[in-house]
């Protein structure tokens, strides 16, 4: 029993640690105090003012646009990566060779992945306007490492369904596009959206890869963010985080209760 109540308490304090930061966040989004911890009063002027804040508007247009083009390319690509290595024989050593590489995009820190693109898109950008600092640069950025994040959690779904599906889609004469169009991606469809969630959520609060490719007119709300953190936090930008956490949290229920109707 007390083992039971030490696991709920650390529990609890985990859920606490993680969701009190931004409940604050959400509370001083509604503070008339402009500076400063102090309680001045309940108002929704700062949302108001939020709505009047062409910079703040443009960068959380910015934000979601990049997060949806980047989840987007991201979820293509590393759906198609995963069954390529999983669907078809590259060989235990071939295979091993993949995977790794696979993961060095994930386990790579961001300062040291952002510095390689920089260098990559200088050399790029002799032959493509597409790589010049901006919002297109910016989606190839973020693609580079939701890529593997896709790819590993589709492959994760892709590993529990049996090898026999495609022994009897080939016993009923059924071409491979038919396949993988009436059978295989609808049973990949919870992996493909839990990937893209999760590539979604890793674009929207990226900094590092944003700040090394982003050009004037395409700063997003974490580089207005660190800017205003310089200066000082006001409140409008409590109340945009707020917004953006809502949005979130809807995303997500949104998406696991999609996914579980799929599964």
């Amino acid at each position: 029993m007390r083992l039971h109540w030490l696991t709920s308490a650390v529990a609890l304090g985990a859920l606490a640690f993680l969701y009190l930061p931004m409940l604050a966040v959400a509370l001083f989004s509604f503070n008339r105090t402009r500076h400063g911890l102090g309680w001045g009063g309940f108002t929704w002027d700062w949302y108001v003012r939020l709505f009047q804040n062409p910079a703040l508007l443009e960068a959380a247009q910015n934000t979601l646009v990049l997060a949806l083009l980047s989840t987007l390319v991201a979820t293509v690509l590393g759906t198609l990566l995963a069954l390529g290595l999983e669907r078809h024989p590259f060989g235990p050593r071939g295979r091993a060779l993949l995977e790794t590489t696979l993961y060095l995009p994930v386990v790579t820190p961001d300062l040291i992945l952002a510095a390689a693109l920089v260098v990559a898109f200088g050399f790029l950008r002799r032959a493509f306007a597409l790589f010049e600092p901006g919002l297109p640069a910016m989606v190839v950025g973020h693609a580079t490492f939701q890529v593997g994040f896709v790819a590993l959690v589709v492959m994760s779904r892709l590993k529990s369904l049996p090898r026999e599906l495609d022994e009897a889609a080939r016993d009923l004469y059924a071409t491979y596009s038919l396949y993988l169009r009436r059978v295989l991606l609808p049973l990949l469809a919870p992996g493909i959206v839990a990937g893209a969630m999760l590539a979604f959520t890793l674009s929207l609060d990226d900094f590092v890869i944003s700040f090394f490719t982003a050009g004037p007119t395409s700063q997003t709300l974490p580089l207005v963010i660190y800017a205003s953190a310089r200066r000082g936090i006001t409140p409008e930008i409590h109340a945009v985080s707020t917004l953006l956490f809502l949005f979130t949290v809807v995303l997500v229920l949104s998406a696991e209760r999609f996914t579980r109707r799929l599964a």
